[in-house]
């Protein structure tokens, strides 16, 4: 038990984290505006625990993830293009889009990778690089309530555990095996959802 505490007081930032994560998720499965405030809160924490653990690009992430829950919060309630008092609806990505998407997400993977190579002691630029990136991506998609955006979590998350579990993280491991599987729930959901609109 002594050693359950001891844990618990050296991680605590990092299991709220988790635990807050995990609430963000499910809000946005269910397409809650809850999402964001919790997601805000979820980043704010682990701006922290990136930042102990030396995974920069990741702590940048949460930084970007702060500035999109605000973004995300005001799309989700006003950007409906045809009507602003309406909410946003789910919407497919068009290939113009996508190829558009892809583009930005390798720009960015080249430019975290080489700033984290050159510029810090990250002992994983490219995976870590390659994360964030993809991240980066996903959140704007979840902000515009894209469908495909878990299709790029489902990967990113499964991805994510392999380098969470090199750094020892293993409340977030834990994190993201759920992401994963959430995020093929959310995928699932999101898609019948949309079937019954067309």
């Amino acid at each position: 038990m002594e050693l359950i505490i001891k844990w618990l007081s050296g991680n605590y930032i990092e299991l709220l984290g988790a635990i807050l994560g995990i609430a963000y998720i499910f809000f946005s499965i269910r397409q809650s505006i809850l999402t964001w405030p919790v997601g805000l809160l979820t980043s704010i924490l682990y701006v922290w625990v990136f930042f102990v653990s030396k995974l920069y690009a990741d702590m940048g992430l949460q930084m970007y993830y702060v500035v999109v829950s605000i973004y995300g919060w005001y799309e989700w309630l006003r950007g409906n293009k045809s009507n602003h008092s309406e909410p946003l609806k789910v919407s497919r990505l068009s290939v113009k889009l996508g190829v558009a998407l892809s583009i930005v997400s390798l720009f960015l993977f080249v430019l975290i990778w080489y700033i984290l190579k050159n510029y810090t002691d990250s002992p994983v630029p490219m995976a870590d690089g390659f994360a964030t990136a993809l991240s980066i991506v996903a959140t704007w998609m979840l902000a515009r309530k894209i469908l495909e955006h878990w299709l790029v979590w489902i990967f990113v998350d499964a991805f994510s555990v392999g380098l969470f579990w090199y750094k020892d993280l293993l409340p977030t491991v834990i994190l993201f095996v759920v992401y994963t599987v959430m995020a093929y729930i959310g995928y699932r959901e999101w898609k019948q959802e949309l079937n019954v609109e067309q």
